[in-house]
């Protein structure tokens, strides 16, 4: 009798979390996938600081823009989608790393709201990959250990937010896997830091819950 009950728990359970799942995933079917392909005129974004604008890249995915970062004497360059706040997310871009003594730098900002952000950031001066809270200073949450992305060189960032629960890819590889409750819903957006001269293209934002 104990056996038959234990099964129907595990059955039980199993269903539970098969319908969670699928759950999930028609709440991302249902919401719409936005797509910023960088192409002129570029409107509605709020810079936060930098100097950001598009121009030519051959090499970009579409119509041969991109976005570009190219001030050299701040300490965070930040822009931010117009669309949003978002709570659940999956976000993706590609970035090429040009150039930067101090740093070479691109990131992923999300849940930017008043100045406060989560961000995933690669540098192509580093090998690591990491996770950071901002709110007016960085405060690192997690790293791993990477081949430093090569400059001159297209290299994808995703980050996947979901509740708490953050992770996050550098060329298709998952690094980090990690969990926060300092921030729970706001826009996205891109960063670079100090010197480093970066270009950002096919840019997906896809909310994840409905």
């Amino acid at each position: 009798m104990n056996v038959m009950i234990k099964k129907s728990r595990r059955r039980f359970i199993a269903g539970v979390a098969t319908c969670a799942i699928v759950a999930r995933m028609k709440a991302r079917a249902a919401s719409p996938r936005i797509h910023y392909d960088f192409t002129p005129p570029f409107e509605g974004w709020e810079i936060v600081s930098g100097k950001w604008a598009v121009a030519d890249m051959p090499d970009a995915a579409r119509e041969g823009y991109a976005l570009f970062q190219t001030a050299l004497d701040n300490q965070f360059n930040v822009i931010v989608a117009p669309n949003g706040p978002f709570r659940d997310v999956d976000v993706s871009v590609r970035f090429k790393p040009i150039s930067g003594r101090e740093d070479a730098a691109a990131g992923i900002v999300f849940r930017f709201s008043e100045g406060r952000y989560y961000l995933v950031r690669a540098n192509a001066l580093e090998g690591n990959f990491r996770f950071y809270y901002y709110d007016g200073s960085r405060h690192e949450i997690t790293s791993a250990t990477v081949k430093a992305p090569a400059l001159g060189q297209w290299h994808s960032l995703r980050v996947l937010a979901e509740g708490n629960h953050i992770r996050a890819w550098l060329n298709g590889q998952a690094l980090i896997d990690a969990h926060d409750d300092r921030l729970q819903s706001g826009r996205v957006g891109l960063w670079t830091k100090a010197d480093s001269v970066t270009a950002f293209d096919e840019l997906f934002v896809q909310p994840t819950n409905s």
